[in-house]
C-alpha cells in the first residue's frame, strides 16, 4: 500500500506555532486514513520547536538558498532557527524514505511545508510563490508534494500509480 507522508497538524493535532491545527475536511482524507496511509510527521516538532513557538519566516531567501546553506530562517524575534528548519525537512525526508511515502500532502504558507506559498520574511502576513524548506528538500528527492487544498489532485497522482502496478 503507498503511504502519505502528511503534515501533523493536518491529522487534527494542536502544533502549529500557535498551538492550532489545519482541519481537513475530505472524504478522500478520512478514506487514506481509514486505508492507514498516513504518516503524520511534523518537522518543526521533530526538530526539537516546542508548542507553542513564535511564528518564523524565510528572510530574503527561498528554500533552494537556505537547503544550500546561504539562507536564513528567522523568528519574529529576530532568532536564526535555520540550522533547526534545515534538521527537521532531513528527519522528515528520513521518515517518508523509511516509511516508502510516495508523496506528500503538506500545510502551505508554513515555512516547513508550504508547497504553494510561503510567508514572504516580513511578518506582516504577505507572501510569496514558493516552498518551505521540508517540502523542498521532499521535492528535491523526487517526492511530490501537495498542498492540503489539492487533495482531488493529490488522490489522481495516487491512483495513477495503483494503475501503473495493475498494468
Amino acid at each position: 500500500m503507498h503511504k502519505i507522508l502528511v503534515s501533523g497538524c493536518l491529522n487534527g493535532r494542536p502544533i502549529r506555532f500557535n498551538s492550532t491545527n489545519v482541519p481537513v475536511s475530505s472524504m478522500i482524507w478520512d478514506r487514506w486514513a481509514a486505508e492507514g496511509r498516513l504518516v503524520s510527521f511534523c518537522p518543526e516538532l521533530a526538530a526539537g520547536f516546542p508548542v507553542p513557538r513564535p511564528p518564523a519566516e524565510m528572510i530574503d531567501s527561498t528554500a533552494h538558498v537556505v537547503l544550500a546553506g546561504h539562507g536564513r530562517v528567522e523568528e519574529d524575534n529576530g532568532s536564526d532557527v535555520t540550522e533547526a528548519f534545515v534538521e527537521g525537512a532531513r528527519l522528515a525526508l528520513e521518515r517518508a524514505v523509511a516509511e516508502g511515502c510516495v508523496m506528500a500532502v503538506l500545510t502551505d504558507g508554513s515555512p516547513s511545508c508550504g508547497t504553494t506559498y510561503v510567508y514572504d520574511g516580513t511578518f506582516s502576513g504577505g507572501t510569496s510563490e514558493g516552498m518551505g524548506v521540508s517540502a523542498q528538500l521532499l521535492h528535491d528527492h523526487g517526492l511530490p508534494v501537495f498542498p492540503e487544498n489539492q487533495i482531488e489532485d493529490a488522490d489522481k497522482f495516487l491512483r495513477s500509480l495503483a494503475d501503473e502496478i495493475e498494468a
